[in-house]
């Protein structure tokens, strides 16, 4: 069983076709290329936790039908478009606005995460080298070394695993010493949540 984390897929949605309307002719194409790409990535027992806005427009029945068209075992942080029809959907667990979490890397290290809809600047277990996933920016905003978009924007429109977000952000990186040090200073949490 694998972890895979994505955000703002958007299903239903004809207002995200102005921003990503380029890539998909209609919104039934949108909705198709993005089921196609999350089956490719997830199998059946793998867990999906999905950082906010599943759905927006779409109705009860096709929010429900894009859900049982996904592969794995899905979570739900909640985000500002996922309303009644997506909260009430057969969610693993009921959703939640945001959840501490611990994942093993193919290698069978462990990474504490702290998942949200929105971007922090600063988050509980940062200074323990918690690492943040988010969503809601659509790629807009930079990673850094201790968070990243986890959304669809922001990987070519799949759920991404444990092994590419650690590619990608280099989590490997142990705290910085200052941090280490300092434990929970807010100055030093501040200093390095910028760079």
């Amino acid at each position: 069983m694998a972890t895979f984390f994505t955000a703002d897929t958007h299903f239903g949605d004809s207002h995200i076709l102005r921003q990503r309307g380029v890539a998909f002719e209609s919104l039934d194409d949108h909705d198709a290329a993005l089921i196609k790409s999350w089956n490719e990535v997830v199998g059946d027992d793998d867990e999906v936790w999905h950082l906010g806005d599943f759905a927006a427009g779409a109705s009860r029945a096709r929010c429900a039908e894009i859900f049982f068209a996904l592969r794995g075992r899905k979570r739900l942080i909640r985000g500002n478009h996922d309303t009644n029809r997506v909260l009430e959907l057969a969610w693993v667990k009921p959703p939640q606005e945001s959840a501490r979490i611990t994942v093993s890397d193919a290698a069978g290290k462990e990474w504490r995460l702290f998942l949200a809809h929105y971007a922090h600047r600063a988050w509980p277990g940062l200074w323990r080298g918690t690492r943040h996933l988010y969503g809601h920016t659509h790629g807009s905003l930079p990673d850094t070394r201790f968070s990243c978009d986890v959304g669809v924007d922001a990987w070519a429109y799949r759920p991404v695993g444990v092994t590419d977000l650690i590619a990608r952000q280099n989590l490997a990186l142990v705290l910085p010493e200052e941090l280490q040090r300092d434990g929970n200073s807010d100055a030093a949490i501040d200093r390095h949540s910028r760079s």
